[in-house]
């Protein structure tokens, strides 16, 4: 993985949560939701992260929350640091009831930004 701006890696952290238990294939659908939807903002709102995570390798981490209200803590800081983030909301069709919050995207950001957000949460 390529190193930018003076040793700045950037990495998408998505958190799900640990309470759904939901099945392999459904985090793995729930994880992508997160991933687009944050790489769209990012483009957007932060063009240069966006870039630089691109050039890198799109490097994706993905944690685990406790609860819904985890990840709401967790939205909220990064929103305080002007982190994209988004929070994917499943339709309901298949394991899970419509309107289930499921987890967590956040970034593209450097890595200094987002650890002090995620870095304590173990690996999912």
């Amino acid at each position: 993985m390529a190193v930018r701006k003076g040793g700045m890696e950037y990495k998408l952290v998505v958190v799900v949560r640990e309470d759904l238990r939901m099945s392999g294939g459904k985090l793995a659908v729930q994880v992508a939701h997160a991933a687009v939807a944050c790489a769209i903002q990012a483009k957007a709102r932060k063009a240069e992260w966006f870039s630089s995570w691109y050039r890198e390798g799109q490097r994706k981490v993905v944690v685990k929350a406790k609860t819904l209200d985890d990840l709401h803590a967790l939205k909220d800081k990064a929103s305080r640091a002007n982190i994209p983030s988004e929070l994917i909301t499943d339709a309901g069709l298949t394991e899970l009831p419509p309107n289930t919050t499921t987890c967590l995207g956040i970034g593209p950001a450097p890595e200094s930004q987002i650890d002090p957000i995620t870095g304590a949460l173990p690996l999912a």
